[in-house]
């Protein structure tokens, strides 16, 4: 588990719930945290590339409203330029914590950062 006062960077939307909860839990365990909203702040593709690298095809939430609006030619798409593309097809959140990344919310990435 990171230390107290780690500082971590929040990848996804500002009008995200889940990345909202996740911003406040890790506040109150005492990390500096920021939110980047991905769509206001595209992703470089070094950041993509990492992104896709560490969680392969898990980054894109296939049950997103973004991914259900897409057409047959866009889903083929690899990953990397999927993202790129469409920026709210991104998993949620990406954490990074000063190092390991972390990918969504679950019990176990709370368990590993709160």
């Amino acid at each position: 588990m990171p230390e107290k006062g780690a500082r971590m960077i929040v990848y996804g939307l500002k009008t995200c719930d889940t990345c909202r909860k996740a911003v406040k839990a890790l506040q109150g365990a005492g990390h500096d945290v920021r939110l980047v909203d991905v769509r206001a702040a595209p992703l470089t593709p070094d950041q993509i590339e990492a992104f896709v690298a560490t969680f392969g095809e898990k980054i894109v939430n296939r049950r997103s409203t973004t991914w259900r609006g897409l057409s047959e030619v866009e889903r083929a798409l690899p990953e990397a330029d999927l993202v790129a593309a469409h920026p709210s097809v991104m998993k949620r959140p990406v954490i990074d914590a000063g190092g390991p990344l972390y990918l969504g919310w679950d019990a176990g990435v709370r368990a590993a950062l709160t």
